[in-house]
C-alpha cells in the first residue's frame, strides 16, 4: 500500500494511462482507450489524481446533464421551478487504482468533483451519478447523495448543499 501524496489535474496526453488498474475492467479500458476522444470531442472532462512520480492513482469524469423534474423525490421537486428538466453535472466515472485503495482517494476525488461543479459559473442544480452496483450506490449515499425514487442507482446531491462548505473553506484561507 502506497502513502503517496496526490495532485489533482486535468488529464493530458503526457499522463501514462496503460498501467492504471482498478477493480473494474470497463473503467480501466475507458481510461486507456476512450477518454482522450471524449475530452477532445468535449463530451467529458477527465481529472486525475497523480502521485509525485506522475502515476495515475485515480480519475473521474464530468459532463453536463439534466435531471427530469418528475424523477426527483416529490419533496425536492416541489421546491424547484416547474421546468421539465433541471440542469446537472454528471460524474460519469470514478475509479481508484488498486494500489491506492483504502486511502480515502475515492472520497477525495468525489470532493474535488463537487468542488468543481459547485464553483462553475455555469448553473447546475446537482451533481448526479449512475452507480454501477449497490456497493457504489452505498459509497455515494454515505457522502450524502439521494437516490431517485424509481432508479435507486441514479443518485444526486444538490450543489446548494456544497456551497456553504466551500464558502467556509474560502474564508479560512
Amino acid at each position: 500500500m502506497s502513502r503517496a501524496p496526490f495532485r489533482l489535474a486535468p488529464l493530458d496526453v503526457t499522463h501514462e494511462r496503460t498501467m492504471f488498474n482498478s477493480d473494474s475492467e470497463p473503467l480501466n479500458r475507458y481510461l486507456r482507450e476512450q477518454v482522450t476522444q471524449d475530452v477532445r470531442r468535449r463530451v467529458a472532462a477527465c481529472f486525475v489524481a497523480l502521485t509525485d512520480k506522475q502515476r495515475i492513482a485515480g480519475y473521474y469524469t464530468l459532463a453536463s446533464a439534466s435531471l427530469l423534474l418528475a424523477d426527483l423525490p416529490a419533496s425536492t421537486g416541489k421546491k424547484l421551478p416547474r421546468y421539465p428538466t433541471v440542469p446537472a453535472v454528471r460524474m460519469g466515472r470514478l475509479a481508484v487504482d488498486q494500489a491506492f485503495k483504502g486511502q480515502g482517494l475515492g472520497g477525495a476525488l468525489l470532493a474535488d468533483a463537487l468542488d468543481r461543479a459547485a464553483r462553475s459559473e455555469i448553473a447546475a442544480y446537482a451533481l448526479m451519478v449512475d452507480a454501477k452496483d449497490e456497493t457504489a450506490a452505498a459509497f455515494y449515499r454515505h457522502h450524502g447523495f439521494i437516490a431517485l425514487p424509481d432508479s435507486p442507482h441514479t443518485l444526486f446531491l444538490p450543489l446548494a448543499t456544497v456551497r456553504p462548505t466551500l464558502e467556509t473553506d474560502n474564508k479560512a484561507r
